[in-house]
């Protein structure tokens, strides 16, 4: 089963059993896959899936940074849930230790030595590192290292 027939799947088990919150967040979810399909005429691959999902993160993301500023706790609690429900559907993200890890071999790959290399660094590293880590992680992670 594709990841998007999983997600629709369980959108008919939040309807059934009147979860709304889930039923809602996985309906924003729906409808941005429906939209790129329209859009670019394409049948989505997980990996498609997977894009628009982090989007849809990162997305909440900022939304929470600009509710918290405004006091606004009860759109952050929102945001927060729906985020909560798309992880789930997301690759299970690296942690520090292993991000350190393969950040360190994609530096010795490139061969870089200093922060002029960290472009070379970065478009290597979110490739492979694609769904597994964050950008601002990988950003973060590689300036320590090169620094």
């Amino acid at each position: 089963m594709s990841l998007k027939e999983q997600i629709n799947q369980d959108l008919k088990a939040a309807m059934k059993a009147k979860d709304t919150q889930k039923r809602d967040a996985l309906r924003l979810l729906t409808s941005a896959f429906k939209q790129i399909e329209v859009d670019e005429r394409k049948e989505l691959s997980d990996e498609d899936v997977v894009k628009i999902i982090q989007k849809q993160v990162k997305q909440r993301n900022d939304s929470i940074a600009q509710y918290k500023e405004a006091g606004r706790d009860d759109l952050v609690a929102k945001e927060q849930a729906e985020i909560d429900c798309y992880t789930c559907y997301l690759p299970k993200q690296l942690s520090d230790d292993e991000l350190q890890m393969r950040l360190r071999k994609i530096i010795e790959q490139v061969g870089a030595t200093s922060m002029k290399d960290m472009g070379k660094v970065m478009g290597a590293a979110t490739k492979e590192l694609a769904g597994k880590a964050d950008g601002k992680r990988i950003n973060a992670a590689v300036k320590s290292l090169l620094s």
